[in-house]
């Protein structure tokens, strides 16, 4: 397996213990989990995995992406998760992926089929893309 390392933001005093080694347990958590952010990453860099390693583990699972998540359908979530990490970016998530764009928007319609999610919608993007970075913890 991989190691990966957490850092805290500054504190001072031996009050603030707790907070920063929660704060460096979860930057730790989320270098396991991207590894683009490790193998040591500080808590003010790790963005959306400081709300989802706060979250207890079983409720950073939403049901809705079960399905996207079985091994079937791992290449179906990946497109997904880059897609999002692109801003919905047709052109460059094709790129990114190395597929045609047709061949994209087929993954996505499969995605939405899949999920029961609108990915026109802003909060149904949203959940998604939150749901895929919180089956990665």
């Amino acid at each position: 397996g991989r190691a990966a390392a957490g850092v805290s933001g500054a504190r001072v005093g031996l009050g603030e213990l707790g907070g920063a080694w929660q704060e460096a347990a979860s930057a730790a958590r989320a270098a396991l989990a991207e590894p683009r952010l490790g193998p040591v990453a500080e808590w003010g860099a790790i963005g959306p995995y400081r709300l989802l390693t706060a979250l207890p583990p079983e409720s950073a699972h939403d049901p809705v992406v079960q399905a996207l998540l079985a091994p079937a359908h791992r290449e179906l979530a990946r497109t997904a998760e880059v897609f999002l990490d692109l801003a919905g970016q047709a052109g460059r998530t094709a790129a990114e992926l190395g597929i045609h764009r047709q061949t994209l928007y087929y993954r996505l319609s499969r995605v939405e089929q899949l999920t029961g999610l609108d990915l026109d919608d802003g909060e149904d993007r949203l959940l998604l893309h939150m749901a895929l970075k919180g089956a990665r913890l």
